[in-house]
């Protein structure tokens, strides 16, 4: 098994104790983590969190270190979380971890711009990754009996987020996220030209569809926005458009796929080998780690694929249950998908 290296700070007593009162603070003045003015706020707020975290994160902005950082060593008391939510809807309510929530909220917001998806989990920023019942072998991240496909997140969209994040709330079963970076290929044995030529073809995944939508939000203006997203996904779906898996520096090129969610019927013979060569070093290569509770990890999405080993759900509150955010260093670049300027979902 391939050991990707990780770019990691663990918490200590001392920063822990640091930052609850700012933490405390926070969860006074608000009621749950999608307040919009909280998330307007949050970038400020970052600046409270302890230098050498802040220092950290820079360095994997900047520095591209790792594909993978992680902090470790988060506070969690799993006895005041209570049991892990049935279901995504309404757990970000009144939610055990808030405090958590906010950390996690303030470490991605120290990194870029956090969003959400009009077309995913209601239009949520923070989502919850847990196993649902019905959606065990559903290509999705709430499924369980079968592993999650490796993949880009959102990798269809010209939209989709420079960093996937995951904070840990728990994972009883040590059940294994999977991570291959860019860096852990041998390039040299891959048809990089190819692969930098626009022959592929990339359709939306199942997280976007409209059947795990709640349907109308109350909103006439925002619903017909949102159908205007599930039509566009439709479209997408049935025609794609054309793009490169590979962009960027040749040398150390980023890269965008999802296997899954990929047809390579039509493409040039030249491009489908050159696919299934990259499929196949990935394969080779992929490396797995197992969250603890109070680990943030945050992904470089152009730099990595990512999935999630299947395990066996007991929907008896002990479930493996994490938080999500997409992040995003160009919020700008997709402004004619959202409302107006300060709004962070894309519609």
């Amino acid at each position: 098994m391939t050991v990707i290296v990780t770019h990691h700070l663990a918490l200590t007593s001392a920063d822990n104790a640091a930052v609850a009162p700012m933490l405390a603070d926070v969860t006074r003045q608000y009621d749950t983590i999608e307040n919009e003015d909280l998330i307007r706020r949050a970038p400020v707020l970052a600046r409270e969190l302890p230098a050498h975290l802040l220092e950290f994160l820079e360095e994997f902005r900047l520095g591209e270190p790792s594909a993978l950082c992680v902090v470790s060593g988060l506070a969690v008391n799993e006895e005041d979380l209570g049991p892990t939510p049935t279901h995504w809807r309404d757990s970000q309510h009144g939610s055990p971890a808030f405090r958590q929530e906010v950390f996690f909220l303030l470490c991605g917001s120290a990194l870029g711009d956090v969003f959400g998806w009009g077309t995913q989990q209601d239009g949520r920023i923070m989502h919850d990754v847990l196993p649902i019942k019905g959606h065990e072998h559903y290509e999705i991240g709430s499924n369980s009996l079968q592993h999650l496909s490796w993949h880009t997140e959102d990798a269809f969209h010209p939209c989709r987020g420079d960093y996937v994040a995951l904070m840990c709330l728990k994972n009883p079963d040590d059940v294994e996220t999977m991570v291959c970076s860019i860096d852990l290929l041998d390039i040299e044995r891959l048809d990089v030209a190819a692969l930098f030529e626009p022959e592929f073809t990339v359709m939306p995944d199942n997280s976007h569809q409209p059947q795990l939508s709640r349907g109308s939000t109350g909103d006439p203006a925002l619903d017909a926005l949102r159908a205007r997203s599930f039509r566009l996904i439709e479209q997408w779906n049935k025609k794609p458009e054309k793009r490169p898996l590979f962009f960027g520096d040749p040398g150390s090129p980023y890269m965008a796929l999802d296997p899954y969610h990929m047809d390579s019927s039509g493409w040039p013979e030249r491009h489908r080998q050159a696919f299934d060569g990259l499929c196949a070093q990935i394969e080779e290569r992929m490396s797995t780690v197992a969250l603890r509770p109070g680990d943030c990890i945050f992904i470089d999405n152009f730099r990595a694929v990512h999935g999630r080993k299947s395990f066996q759900p007991r929907y008896d509150g002990s479930d493996r249950w994490l938080k999500r955010l997409n992040i995003t260093r160009n919020i700008r670049g997709s402004r004619a998908w959202r409302t107006s300027a300060d709004s962070r979902i894309i519609q």
